[in-house]
């Protein structure tokens, strides 16, 4: 999964990729593709710490562009769009244009109407691990009975709350939030022990994204604080999700980290 923010203000690349220009953004649309993306994430609204909200309407008005391009491009034809939003009426604008998942980094606690509308448009969700918002949740690390434990307890949860709202189980994938609520320990712990959540009881057989790109725990261990400049440190989280058996990983550095995945699973997943 190749990430375009179409946003200003995103940790890593915020202000590449302009939604008002098509022929640029087309460029980067397809130098992912040729890359081996075969799901293009947009996101229109930055859930970096601290970052500023706007309206759903601006938010419509990013990544509605981006989507209707990847749409009309033949070499997209076998390629996947997903919308990064936690907001219900994005959701609905971003699949009406062609979206085919909604990547929801609240698993719906940020909108109560996201898991509904989700169930009634039929498309694809994935329930990502958070706590709070991203204004919040830097605070709320506290894991008293551990992270991988409680991390599974609460993602059975929105599971649960997903396939009440009417989401089937075979559209669900699950996202264990490296960097959300985490502090650099929990994260380690979380890809370390990726291969125990997967199986942990009523998670079993669904399929996992992991999103470890150019993120803060990373810059701390390598030393490296420009987020664009963590491409090696980056290749090895990768690496560790592969091993620990994630179905999708979701980079920036796409050219690269299709090589590592390449490589990760003819060492791990033969």
């Amino acid at each position: 999964m190749s990430v375009l923010n179409v946003t200003p203000d995103s940790f890593s690349d915020g202000g590449l990729h302009n939604p008002t220009n098509l022929t640029s953004l087309r460029e980067t649309i397809l130098a992912h593709i040729t890359a081996g993306a075969t799901i293009i994430d947009i996101g229109g609204q930055s859930s970096r710490p601290h970052a500023p909200s706007i309206t759903a309407d601006e938010e419509i008005a990013r990544v509605l562009p981006a989507i209707t391009l990847i749409k009309s491009l033949p070499e997209a034809r076998n390629v996947a769009v997903s919308i990064d939003t936690y907001r219900a009426a994005v959701a609905e604008a971003a699949v009406k244009a062609g979206a085919d998942i909604v990547n929801d980094v609240s698993a719906g606690t940020m909108d109560p109407d996201m898991l509904s509308t989700v169930a009634r448009l039929g498309v694809t969700v994935c329930l990502m691990h958070m706590r709070g918002t991203p204004e919040t949740m830097t605070t709320l690390t506290d894991y008293p009975n551990g992270v991988v434990e409680t991390v599974g307890r609460e993602l059975r949860e929105r599971v649960a709350a997903a396939e009440e709202a009417g989401i089937r189980r075979w559209r669900i994938i699950l996202d264990p939030g490296i960097g959300f609520a985490k502090n650099q320990a929990q994260n380690l712990e979380l890809l370390r022990r990726l291969g125990e959540l997967r199986e942990y009881e009523g998670l079993q057989g669904l399929p996992w994204l992991v999103g470890t790109s150019r993120k803060g725990f990373i810059g701390k261990i390598t030393g490296v604080k420009e987020a664009r400049e963590r491409s090696w440190g980056t290749a090895a989280a990768v690496t560790a999700a592969v091993q620990g058996g994630a179905d999708v990983v979701r980079v920036h550095d796409v050219d690269e980290m299709a090589k590592v995945v390449k490589m990760a699973d003819a060492v791990w997943r033969v």
